[in-house]
């Protein structure tokens, strides 16, 4: 990875791209914790950068017939350039948790609900994709936002 390169990583991982999710952010969670959504923070944001939208794909997913498609476990846009991380448990909390988090909408997963949803535990060892998009354009989201299907 080049010094400069724009980066996310979560601080729950080892961030190499073998390390399971904690199991906390699973559907099945670890005792009182289920379905947390995962720290995350990012370096090195473009320059012409307006704002960045996040999206979280299960890369493994497969559909009823079988073939692999990417299934959206997580969306959040708006994100200000100023902000340079997602706390641990920030889904479902963005708008009383406030100050430097106001105007992040979190937009409609494949699950067809406004949060971080985790891998059930049958899915827990598929791989996931954490994106995220430095906007340039100025782009208003609200959280009917989602992922199309390009399939």
């Amino acid at each position: 990875m080049a010094k400069n390169e724009f980066t996310l990583v979560s601080p729950a991982t080892d961030n190499e791209g073998g390390e399971k999710l904690p199991r906390y952010c699973t559907q099945q969670g670890l005792g009182a914790k289920w379905d947390i959504s995962p720290p995350l923070e990012w370096h090195n944001v473009p320059s012409k950068t307006k704002s960045l939208a996040l999206v979280v794909q299960d890369v493994d997913a497969v559909d009823p017939t079988g073939r692999k498609v990417p299934f959206t476990h997580w969306v959040v846009v708006n994100i200000p350039v100023t902000v340079k991380r997602l706390p641990e448990g920030l889904s479902g909390k963005v708008e009383e948790e406030g100050g430097e988090y106001v105007g992040i909408a979190e937009g409609i997963n494949d699950w067809k609900v406004n949060v971080w949803r985790g891998p059930k535990i049958d899915n827990y060892c598929d791989r996931f994709e954490f994106r995220l998009y430095a906007v340039s354009e100025d782009m208003h989201f609200d959280n009917q936002a989602s992922v199309a299907s390009s399939n």
